[in-house]
């Protein structure tokens, strides 16, 4: 399908593969996240069955736009178009507000024509049209200095402390990353099953390192021959993220988690990064103050939906009051029955 755009000689296309300029287009842009980058279609496509779409601005002489789109169709959950799901970043990366607002229409059109509920776009900044937003979480970032021990020595004694704990009883950091895949998912999954929370395929993971390999990264934290605590990182640009990260609560008073986070933030410095994101998380809330306590601050995160009923948007967060009966039956199940069927519920909830 296509719409015009609002420049003239200037049209909006719409394809199911990677369209010619898109990952050159996304290279010129300051704004781009690896999360816009074309290869995420056929990673989706295979661990979630989901259809991509592309969205380019473009006339004759180049690309003025893009926007990512995957269909997410479920019975239970709804029929939505998301830029991007399962992770904090992606929605239009654009020239200028005509050019953004060109393809914030184009959405909307093929959100009629798929018949979905809803368009979501996950936004640093806000997209022409003055649509419904929310801003209820923020992303929690904290600018590195090339030396790790100016990193150190900004800490309060506290956090020194508890780290220095992890390291005396004996904890041991390994950085991988096919090789320590199956140690990490051990860890993620008894604490996703712990929250609540229905948990990703072991092969989300495994596609994620095969398609990106310079970009991502596991850090695992050991007692002898057990993994204790575990991180997925995921770099770009300079920027590194944590999307996942995981302890097993049995040992949280030796401080696990804290050798972990400390290795991932020298880690990000020896790899050239100026910038470590912890991911998203509620003010005020818990994993908010841990993240707080490493001097991270807050970003905005403005989660916007054209043609959407300010007074009635879509919420599939965890803590929201239709999950909490789910989440309280989940912990209660064992890990063969969650490591089997959270997959194939997670896999409809953006």
């Amino acid at each position: 399908m296509g719409a015009e755009g609002k420049s003239v000689a200037a049209q909006v296309t719409c394809q199911e593969n990677p369209p010619e300029g898109w990952d050159g287009y996304l290279a010129s842009h300051p704004q781009g996240s690896l999360y816009h980058d074309s290869r995420w279609a056929a990673l989706i496509q295979t661990s979630f069955g989901h259809k991509s779409f592309f969205l380019t601005l473009s006339n004759t002489a180049r690309v003025r736009g893009i926007l990512p789109l995957v269909h997410l169709k479920s019975r239970i959950f709804g029929n939505a178009l998301v830029s991007m799901p399962y992770f904090n970043y992606g929605g239009v990366l654009a020239d200028d507000a005509q050019a953004a607002e060109a393809l914030v229409d184009a959405s909307l059109s093929l959100s009629q024509k798929l018949r979905a509920d809803y368009v979501e776009l996950r936004q640093n900044e806000p997209v022409p049209g003055g649509w419904p937003s929310k801003s209820h979480k923020v992303i929690m970032q904290l600018a590195l200095p090339p030396d790790p021990e100016e990193l150190w020595a900004s800490f309060k004694t506290k956090l020194r402390t508890r780290v220095r704990r992890a390291e005396k009883e004996g904890f041991t950091v390994h950085f991988g990353k096919q090789d320590l895949l199956d140690d990490y998912y051990s860890v993620f999954a008894k604490n996703m099953r712990d929250l609540g929370t229905p948990v990703y395929a072991h092969g989300f993971f495994q596609a994620i390192l095969d398609t990106f390999p310079q970009n991502a990264h596991i850090v695992t934290v050991r007692r002898e021959n057990q993994c204790i605590a575990a991180g997925f990182l995921l770099s770009h640009r300079k920027k590194m993220e944590v999307p996942w990260a995981s302890s097993l609560r049995q040992f949280n008073h030796l401080s696990p988690n804290m050798l972990l986070y400390w290795s991932m933030l020298k880690h990000s410095i020896a790899q050239g990064c100026n910038v470590f994101d912890f991911g998203r998380s509620t003010r005020d809330s818990g994993t908010y103050a841990f993240k707080e306590q490493w001097n991270a601050t807050p970003k905005p995160t403005i989660w916007t939906y054209p043609g959407g009923d300010a007074s009635n948007l879509p919420d599939h967060s965890p803590q929201s009051a239709k999950y909490q009966w789910a989440a309280r039956v989940w912990k209660r199940l064992p890990l063969s029955v969650t490591n089997t069927c959270g997959p194939w519920i997670v896999r409809n909830i953006p």
